[in-house]
């Protein structure tokens, strides 16, 4: 096969190892074929995986290795990456369905991030602290231990990089885990990592598993000190459960769904609606917990501002993502596909008005494939009914919108939403002075 499309094997110990529960299929989403076969370790192999981490950290060199020493491998990592990022991106267009205007950010930016992680890593020096005590207080940053890394399907690559870069930056050893439905994403890595950079066998290990019994171990094996997990906030909330019996460390980045608000005094723009729309909304097929999936619009705007984002919705390319047009491609599953026509539907049965999309595009009968979607006169409250979440954990194109009557910014239906991503960003408008009952206040955006 070409290039980093393969039927790898696993990566423990800096060998490829063959799985011992054989092998699934890794779908495009754009053409629902095969792409290549994933390997699917046991329970038992991940314990491998995490026992080959805990030597490396406990006897071999990465902990003890200068930050300088370090950084160089990372600096190696970058330059790899950026080399081969035509053949990440090829495979992020046929594994996740990535567009051309997508490349950028989930592509090209892996490299830089290896660079910026090898810079942090020369900082991690004692640093002298005063005004605590007689005598001189030494700050010391010490490796932890094994990291335990789960990564979703969206944005899989540059959310495996940033994660091990992060961890090996600190001197500690990794056990990663991507999603099934993205297993190249990590094994390509650790190719990468094999062939072109110094670090040593067993600090990095890459197994993908898609028993649930195998993955769990990773957030419950007593070996592991840290967990950095990203992924809904349900699973979220299990693994900071399991992961309390041992009390061990936590990086938990979970589902969100944000909203933009726009008050009645802003100037709305065209290019602020395709900001809205595609920087806002459409982004990886709407497949994001930091994307601002909502829209709050006040009575005197929201006629306008809905028809120009429904001419603006009708206009997306959507298609093959390796199709340099393409401007939305499929969603990642045809789980995922379901699962957004029954929110929609639910929303439409709920009393929402479907404005536009709801459907397959047409002329893509194959792929998991959804048009951008807007609905307007969401009910405040639909979102919290059982089986009924415009907010669910990977949302893809539907675009709720709702009407703000006059006078009502001290009542803003902007409950906190249950996960930790993106909540209350607003775009609002001139202002002489601050209102003191602005939505969001003290409650900024995370973003990774």
């Amino acid at each position: 096969m070409a290039g980093l499309i393969d039927n790898y094997q696993l990566y423990i110990d800096g060998r490829w190892v063959e799985p011992a529960d054989g092998r699934y299929d890794d779908i495009d989403p754009a053409t629902e074929q095969t792409v290549a076969t994933a390997p699917d370790a046991s329970v038992e192999q991940v314990g491998e995986a995490i026992a080959a981490a805990r030597t490396a950290f406990d006897s071999g060199p990465w902990a003890k290795t200068s930050p300088e020493d370090r950084a160089g491998c990372l600096n190696q990592l970058g330059e790899a990456l950026g080399k081969h990022a035509d053949e990440f991106f090829a495979l992020s267009q046929a594994e996740w369905g990535c567009v051309s205007s997508e490349r950028l950010m989930q592509i090209d930016g892996a490299g830089y991030m290896s660079m910026h992680a090898a810079q942090l890593a020369t900082k991690l020096t004692d640093e002298a602290v005063t005004g605590i005590g007689a005598g001189t207080t030494l700050l010391r940053r010490e490796p932890l231990g094994v990291v335990s890394i789960l990564t979703p399907w969206n944005f899989p690559h540059c959310l495996n990089v940033m994660k091990v870069n992060n961890a090996l930056a600190a001197g500690n050893t990794v056990v990663l885990k991507p999603s099934p439905l993205t297993p190249l994403a990590g094994l390509a890595l650790a190719r990468i990592i094999e062939e072109h950079t110094d670090i040593p066998p067993g600090v990095v290990n890459v197994v993908t598993p898609s028993s649930l019994e195998a993955a769990k171990l990773l957030t419950t094996d007593p070996r592991i000190d840290m967990i950095s997990f990203t992924g809904s906030s349900a699973v979220g909330c299990e693994v900071m459960r399991t992961a309390g019996d041992s009390m061990k460390r936590l990086l938990l980045e979970c589902g969100g769904k944000s909203a933009s608000i726009v008050l009645d005094d802003t100037q709305v723009t065209d290019e602020m609606l395709r900001q809205m729309l595609f920087d806002c909304c459409s982004l990886h097929a709407g497949q994001a917990c930091i994307l601002h999936s909502r829209l709050l619009l006040p009575d005197s705007l929201h006629d306008d501002v809905v028809d120009r984002l429904v001419a603006l919705a009708r206009d997306v390319k959507v298609g093959d993502p390796r199709d340099p047009q393409a401007q939305m491609g499929p969603l990642i599953s045809a789980a995922q596909l379901e699962r957004v026509r029954a929110h929609v539907a639910a929303a439409v049965d709920d009393g929402a008005k479907l404005v536009t999309g709801g459907g397959r595009p047409a002329g893509l009968d194959v792929g998991f494939y959804f048009e951008p979607t807007i609905l307007t006169d969401v009910q405040a409250g639909f979102d919290d009914r059982p089986g009924r979440s415009v907010r669910a954990r990977a949302v893809g194109a539907p675009l709720p919108r709702r009407r703000r009557r006059g006078g009502d910014r001290e009542q803003l239906p902007l409950r906190a939403f249950r996960g930790g991503m993106g909540r209350r960003r607003g775009s609002g408008g001139r202002r002489s002075a601050p209102h003191p009952h602005r939505p969001g206040r003290g409650q900024r955006g995370r973003s990774r």
